[in-house]
């Protein structure tokens, strides 16, 4: 599937606003730390696989572990290291574009295993050039889908550019699908859930089931 830019150009796939907060000194410091992590010979590449695996791995996924907690700025998902799917994309995004990665959101409808309860899942795409092979030629950049909602029994998403190694691949025979664009900020209709629930149970009921 091809992605395509809700919003021309790079500058606004980079921005900090009150969701993707990346001026805050907690999403400042864990970008400088992971990016120290890296060694000084670690280029984009590794540091995008680096805090795609933090966020993937150590920020709890509220739903697998029963957090009743709601969050949807990016610095409070690190400081309480919890959120659903749409508020750990948030998190990523802002780590990424902390270090000049341009970042956006994208959406899957998705559904129960027998079709119903639709609900919006959300990740992220990133802008990376493609890695130079031996003769000095390569991909050129292209948008690459992320899921790092956190793997659990049945889950197992991955980084990568190559191939899309998601969380879930959509049914279109239940209904299921793959928006193709790629959004500077969140869907207005998912951030007003966040924004208002009380708990997660809540949220539950307020995510739309497609944007």
């Amino acid at each position: 599937m091809e992605l395509l830019q809700d919003t021309p150009g790079t500058a606004a796939y980079l921005a900090a606003d009150d969701v993707i907060d990346h001026g805050h000194p907690l999403v400042r410091e864990t970008a400088r730390r992971l990016r120290e992590g890296t060694g000084t010979g670690g280029g984009p590449h590794d540091y995008a696989r680096a805090a795609f695996d933090f966020v993937r791995d150590t920020i709890p996924h509220s739903g697998d572990a029963d957090d009743p907690r709601v969050t949807w700025r990016a610095s409070d998902v690190l400081r309480l290291r919890t959120g659903i799917c749409h508020a750990k994309s948030h998190a990523l995004a802002a780590l990424l574009r902390a270090e000049g990665v341009p970042t956006g959101l994208c959406y899957q409808r998705l559904a129960d295993e027998d079709g119903s309860a639709p609900l919006l899942h959300g990740l992220v795409a990133v802008l990376l050039p493609g890695r130079q092979d031996a003769q000095g030629g390569g991909e050129p950049s292209r948008w690459a889908r992320q899921d790092a909602r956190g793997n659990k029994p049945g889950v197992d998403a991955h980084f990568s550019l190559e191939r899309e190694r998601l969380a879930w691949r959509v049914r279109p025979e239940f209904g299921e699908v793959d928006y193709p664009a790629v959004y500077a900020a969140p869907a207005p209709s998912v951030l007003e859930s966040l924004q208002r629930a009380t708990d997660r149970r809540h949220l539950w009921e307020l995510l739309p089931a497609a944007l």
